[in-house]
């Protein structure tokens, strides 16, 4: 027994005397060592990639949407780096040893992928994959790790997995796959992707390069192959649709190569974004534009075909929510060209000209024959707000009579300019200023208010006329917070400068002088329905997190009021009843205006273009409309009856009286494309 205890305390002994000794040498031998190579240890956070939120449609039906994709990612550690001078160019090449090894991987990988892999995906070649590998810190810093594949199936995923060890700073990393409706719904309005190192063009990601700069949280922080918002709602979303990156914490030694991984944070889904735009609205919307352009094509109006109207544009707005149920930009096209993040030569070329939303902007979003742009001077749909102004001022009252002679004359005596009435028509006797808006009579507007204005300010009534546009959303942003919205093209400025006030005041007066986006024109259609109250149009309802849970709503918002007494609305929409073909059994009273816009082609010629607005029913107003199709001829022609099938579908699915009609057993009404008579 007492050898034992011997034999016990003898051991314990030794055991802390080789403790002792390997701390002094520790301390002693090795500390300076060990230290030297802490302080030279850096960590990094590479990002994580978080899955992209939902952009729905109003019932629920995705418009743009992810799906997740496994991907294997390599962090390269030295080894396989390993540089020194090659002595004929003296530049840095990997030595023997980094290279056998790095190719020995590619190798291995390839093999892996072919034995693993889908055959129906093209087989990466070695040359693929030390491509990937990006040896020469081309593409990634030295810790970054190299996405090598993208999409693996489940047992390349499996195997990985497994062997994971077998691999330098191996990760099979979820990542996401973009979509888009292949039923191409609104796809100008919803937007598109691209990678972020290709977006550093646009303010919101000098924000972000900004903000990673400054050593900004790890979880805002992008990937350069990160795929972000571009245009659209892909683009005005991109913060909720992004979720929040989670990332590698991988420790660096000081050539900034990886040693380890720490930790890993997981990312967090972005949030879903659902819009106002109806799946089925829309839809009829688009047909309704693309068949009125073939029937425009192919029929004679007041003697003439219209082969050169190949565009068309249209918005619904709701009256009384401002929500957006359709916005149309036609032709249209496929997004999922972009959804890799980059897209072919070929494929832009197809696009190039209407990849944008022509409903907020004249650029790249499609032309007619002669060039023409998706903005384009208002004709006679100004009218109703010319008159209004009148009122306002005093100029004219709602029992002002006039006798309509078909033309109005302006200008100094002897050098006066004739302006006449559309078609050369003459009106005769007017008992109100509403039969002016119903005859759509250039004579009254120039005679009642474009010269009425200039006489009571002279050069500043260009700036009154300004207001007014302004206060009905005309030449100012309309709050839709849309990215590369155009507030128009004020052409009235420039008149007054090069021309004359008064001229400019006049031409203005019956719609000539200046240009405005068709959600303009349908904000400005809801500011008369609404009776001077402008509202904020509303593309989206709701933002919610990935549970499903409402963390954002969005609901009427008013911009502005134009005060202006009741018997002027009145007088200005009881004038708002144009003779429309396509409107003939239209089971509802309903405000409209036609217009025809003339603009001169490269040849000097003039062309018409079409535009219509409409709001429905006329009391008690739900939905609000604009249509512009350019070289379409008279508004009533070409624009109307697009309208009308935008208002059938709209009493389809909400009802104009509040009652949806695919709830009542009725056939749901069509109509073509008529003539008749415009000014």
């Amino acid at each position: 027994m007492g050898l034992r205890i011997n034999v016990f305390f003898f051991s314990t002994f030794v055991i802390f005397c080789v403790i002792i000794i390997r701390l002094a040498v520790l301390q002693f031998v090795e500390g300076p060592t060990l230290t030297e190579v802490e302080t030279s240890r850096d960590t990094k956070n590479v990002p994580l990639a978080a899955m992209r939120g939902v952009i729905y449609a109003a019932g629920g039906e995705k418009l743009a949407y992810s799906t997740p994709v496994q991907s294997l990612y390599i962090t390269l550690t030295k080894e396989y780096t390993a540089k020194q001078e090659d002595e004929a160019t003296g530049r840095a090449v990997l030595t023997p040893e980094a290279m056998a090894k790095s190719e020995a991987l590619a190798a291995r990988l390839v093999a892996d992928f072919a034995t693993y892999g889908s055959p129906d995906v093209p087989a990466m070649t070695q040359e693929d994959v030390i491509d990937a590998l990006d040896l020469y810190f081309k593409k990634y810093t030295g810790y970054m790790a190299r996405r090598i594949k993208s999409g693996l199936t489940p047992q390349e995923v499996a195997y990985f997995m497994e062997h994971k060890g077998e691999y330098p700073g191996l990760e099979v990393v979820e990542e996401s796959a973009r979509h888009y409706n292949t039923d191409t719904i609104a796809v100008q309005t919803v937007g598109y992707i691209k990678p972020f190192k290709s977006s550093d063009s646009l303010d919101i990601y000098q924000n972000v390069l900004n903000a990673m700069k400054n050593n900004a949280d790890p979880g805002l922080t992008y990937k350069e192959d990160e795929l972000v918002g571009f245009d659209g709602l892909e683009l005005q979303y991109q913060r909720e649709l992004r979720g929040q990156n989670g990332y590698q914490e991988v420790a660096v030694n000081p050539q900034n190569m990886a040693e380890k991984i720490e930790r890993v944070v997981p990312p967090v889904k972005g949030n879903d974004i659902w819009t106002t735009l109806n799946k089925n609205i829309q839809l009829k919307t688009e047909e309704a534009i693309l068949d009125q352009i073939r029937w425009l094509h192919s029929n004679s109006v007041q003697g003439k075909v219209h082969p050169d109207a190949l565009t068309g544009y249209a918005v619904a707005m709701e009256v009384d929510t401002g929500n957006i149920v359709a916005m149309a930009s036609m032709p249209d096209y496929d997004t999922n060209v972009w959804a890799s993040g980059s897209i072919s030569p070929e494929n832009y070329k197809k696009i190039m000209s209407n990849y944008q939303n022509g409903t907020i902007t004249p650029f790249s979003s499609g032309r007619s024959g002669h060039n023409f742009e998706s903005t384009v001077l208002l004709g006679s749909t100004i009218k109703p707000l010319t008159v209004l102004i009148g009122l306002k001022e005093g100029f004219i009252s709602t029992s002002t009579s006039y006798t309509d002679t078909g033309s109005a004359k302006f200008g100094k005596a002897g050098y006066e300019t004739t302006v006449r009435n559309a078609g050369g028509h003459h009106y005769g006797y007017f008992r109100s200023p509403a039969v002016a808006i119903e005859k759509s009579s250039n004579a009254f507007m120039i005679d009642k208010v474009g010269k009425k204005l200039y006489d009571q300010y002279g050069a500043k009534g260009v700036d009154v006329w300004d207001r007014y546009m302004k206060e009905f959303g005309l030449g100012v942003s309309t709050g839709i917070g849309l990215p590369k919205e155009y507030k128009g093209k004020l052409n009235y400025f420039e008149e007054a400068k090069l021309g004359s006030s008064q001229s400019a005041l006049v031409y203005a007066s019956f719609g000539q002088q200046a240009s405005y986006t068709v959600l303009q024109l349908a904000q400005y259609t809801s500011t008369i329905a609404n009776k001077g109250v402008r509202i904020k149009p509303q593309l989206v309802s709701k933002i919610t997190d990935s549970t499903g849970k409402a963390v954002k709503t969005f609901g009427r918002e008013e911009l502005n009021k134009v005060d202006f007494e009741s018997s002027y609305w009145n007088e200005v929409i009881k004038g708002m009843k144009s003779k429309v073909t396509a409107f003939d059994d239209f089971p509802y009273d309903f405000a409209r205006k036609t217009g025809t816009s003339e603009q001169t082609d490269s040849r000097n010629i003039n062309r018409d273009n079409g535009v219509f607005i409409a709001f429905a029913p006329r009391e008690n107003p739900k939905l609000a409309v604009a249509v512009v199709i350019p070289e379409g001829g008279f508004g009533s022609n070409s624009a109307a009856p697009v309208a009308r099938k935008i208002f059938d579908a709209y009493d389809w699915e909400y009802g104009l009286d509040g009652v949806p009609k695919k709830n009542v057993k009725t056939d749901e009404a069509t109509t073509d494309g008529q003539a008749t008579d415009e000014q």
